[in-house]
């Protein structure tokens, strides 16, 4: 997808373009980035997750900033490199920022990025033994927790089955804190695509269950395996629990009636971590 500020690769820009209002075009289409209705594109904020896109393979289309204050090294370092890497720099208002802002309290800095290119089932590497797969994950902040888990367990990827949150919306970047930028990701994946890793790259698909027969700790996590983590409010799909080869529990003490899924995940994939380890 081109948008209204495709800049031609190798131009650098060497001074900021200054917008004064509102109902400029390039800041109505930032919004509309934010809100999801350029599927093309990610809305990034606030420095900490400017500079994980930046230094990650993510294509930076536009960078929009509040006025400059010299004492900021972090922010005046971050858009030198946007500067050597020829991404066009807006500045403008607190006001118009704040308005842009899917946050409280903004940052001062929003960029927008090209979305990255989706993984297929048949393209993950022969290391990636570990995958993470979500059924109808529906908080943004679970989603994001899980995908920063996954990458710290050393999950190879995470396959998003349709009818999760996206995952690369505002608040999952931010609670992702960047992990989304790096770990591969499929998204709206199918029953099918979970039986193609089964029958044609050897995956043990294992869902997380209250009522698992086994323990998550007798698994043997060092086997192929993706782990698959259901809604918050109703767990894995019936259908694909029968495509399941082993369902896994957590053994609680009594009244305890479940995890939070973000919890859980952690639990079994920290296992699966010191398993493999």
């Amino acid at each position: 997808m081109t948008s209204s500020w495709t800049h031609r690769p190798g131009c650098a820009i060497r001074s900021t373009m200054q917008i004064t209002s509102a109902s400029n075009e390039k800041i109505k289409h930032a919004r509309r980035v934010r809100d999801g209705r350029e599927p093309g594109l990610i809305f990034i904020e606030g420095l900490r997750l400017a500079e994980e896109a930046v230094n990650s393979s993510l294509t930076i289309e536009v960078c929009f900033s509040d006025s400059l204050d010299p004492a900021e090294s972090r922010l005046v370092a971050l858009l030198k490199r946007l500067e050597q890497n020829s991404v066009p720099h807006f500045t403008t208002t607190t006001d118009i920022i704040r308005a842009m802002s899917d946050t409280v309290q903004s940052q001062g800095i929003i960029l927008i990025a090209r979305r990255p290119a989706q993984q297929t089932t048949g393209a993950w590497q022969k290391n990636s033994t570990l995958l993470l797969g979500l059924d109808r994950l529906q908080d943004p902040g679970n989603l994001g927790t899980l995908i920063r888990t996954a990458e710290a367990a050393g999950v190879g990827g995470i396959v998003s089955l349709k009818g999760s949150a996206d995952a690369f919306s505002p608040k999952v970047l931010r609670s992702s804190m960047g992990s989304a930028f790096r770990l591969p990701l499929l998204e709206n994946a199918s029953a099918a695509d979970l039986n193609a890793l089964q029958v044609n790259q050897g995956f043990k698909i294992v869902a997380a269950a209250g009522e698992g027969e086994m323990d998550y700790t007798d698994y043997d996590w060092q086997q192929p395996t993706l782990l698959l983590l259901g809604n918050e409010g109703r767990g894995v799909a019936p259908e694909l629990m029968q495509q399941c080869d082993v369902r896994l529990r957590i053994p609680m003490h009594a009244g305890v009636e479940s995890l939070n899924v973000a919890a859980a995940g952690a639990v079994m994939l920290f296992e699966a971590a010191r398993q493999r380890r």
